[in-house]
């Protein structure tokens, strides 16, 4: 084939990509496209027969009683949560109080969302990173030069009312029940809040508590359909999150890995839980003391997966940088002030992976 010939051919595959994976699977998939197959060294660790070559290591994150950090054994509860914030990045949350048909309903009608027809989908494509809708595939699907197992429908959240109206109104129940789990998802996250900043010693914490109350919440709904070939490629990257906290919905189906003592374990759902992860913000904010740690998904060729994250940080316009409660002459600043431009723009000129973002607002001596 002429080279000529050659770039519209490519153009007319990078636009079959672009439409998701789901609308690949929908057609009918017995192999991994070759735009979906990562590098060796970036694959799970599976043999030809979806066995794991080394036995499979599955992580029970600490667990967090939410009715008991209401009630007299909270200073034992924010001890469990700043060792967890330190050694994991990660924990998970029980008894948090919201009602469990407000987390199933959110997982139901997240599910008939992805099962509509591909025309409706894609009313929200856009590849603008700040519009209040946004329907996508991959991790950058832009800049990814392999993709991802995955596509998505991001939600600004916050303030709701300023951003409802531009949701999907299909399903016909959409709007309402991702509306009711919005909300609730920010009442679980100021209730973390205050226990973070109080976990961290930080009297007065008020002023932040305050801040992070009106700053942004960003809901994304993630769908990994099953993979004819889940060895060869990866629903997510090892990536950490932009934000101050992350609380995860999951399904039943696992697929959730973190780094941990540099192995990838496979984080158990527990059914009705959220796992809640430092961001990128949290790490900078308490100057190194929680880490925001790697976290990849892995894909399977029988089951599909919907997992929900509420992404929660401060306002878009706010400045980013270490607590001065947390700086003193013998723990100076680790990290330069940052805020969403800056985020913005990195992201826009290369492809996201890993923690580059915040190595790149560390100050080093």
């Amino acid at each position: 084939m002429s080279p000529s010939m050659v770039a519209p051919v490519m153009e007319e595959e990078n636009k079959k990509y672009q439409k998701g994976v789901k609308h690949l699977c929908d057609n009918g998939l017995t192999k991994v496209p070759t735009k979906y197959i990562w590098p060796e060294p970036d694959r799970p660790i599976f043999t030809k027969s979806d066995k794991l070559i080394k036995p499979k290591q599955n992580l029970k994150l600490p667990l967090i009683d939410f009715a008991e950090l209401l009630g007299p054994n909270r200073p034992h509860v924010l001890r469990t949560i700043a060792e967890a914030c330190k050694t994991y990045g990660f924990f998970q949350v029980v008894n948090h109080g919201m009602e469990g048909d407000v987390s199933k309903n959110m997982i139901e009608v997240c599910k008939r969302f992805f099962e509509l027809p591909y025309e409706e989908r894609s009313k929200y494509m856009s590849s603008d990173m700040s519009a209040p809708v946004r329907y996508g595939t991959s991790f950058n699907q832009i800049k990814d030069n392999v993709f991802c197992w995955r596509d998505f429908l991001k939600l600004y959240a916050h303030p709701l009312p300023e951003y409802l109206p531009y949701w999907p109104s299909s399903p016909s129940d959409f709007r309402s029940l991702a509306a009711t789990y919005a909300k609730e998802t920010k009442e679980m996250f100021e209730m973390m809040v205050k226990a973070i900043l109080e976990s961290l010693e930080i009297d007065g914490g008020d002023e932040a508590a305050e801040e992070l109350e009106e700053g942004s919440q960003v809901v994304v709904v993630n769908c990994y359909p099953p993979c004819p070939e889940p060895e060869l490629t990866l629903g997510m990257p090892p990536h950490s999150d932009y934000g101050f906290l992350t609380l995860l919905l999951q399904d039943d189906v696992e697929g959730l890995q973190i780094l941990y003592r540099d192995e990838w374990v496979t984080v158990d759902p527990i059914p009705g839980s959220f796992v809640v992860n430092v961001g990128d913000h949290l790490e900078i904010f308490s100057n190194g003391r929680y880490k925001s740690v790697l976290h990849r998904v892995l894909v399977n060729s029988t089951k599909p997966r919907i997992s929900v994250a509420s992404l929660h940080s401060f306002p878009l316009t706010s400045v980013v940088k270490p607590s001065p409660k947390l700086v003193d002459e013998h723990n100076p600043p680790q990290y330069m002030d940052t805020d969403f431009t800056t985020f913005l723009r990195y992201v826009s000129s290369r492809e996201p992976k890993w923690k580059n973002f915040l190595e790149s607002r560390k100050i080093t001596i």
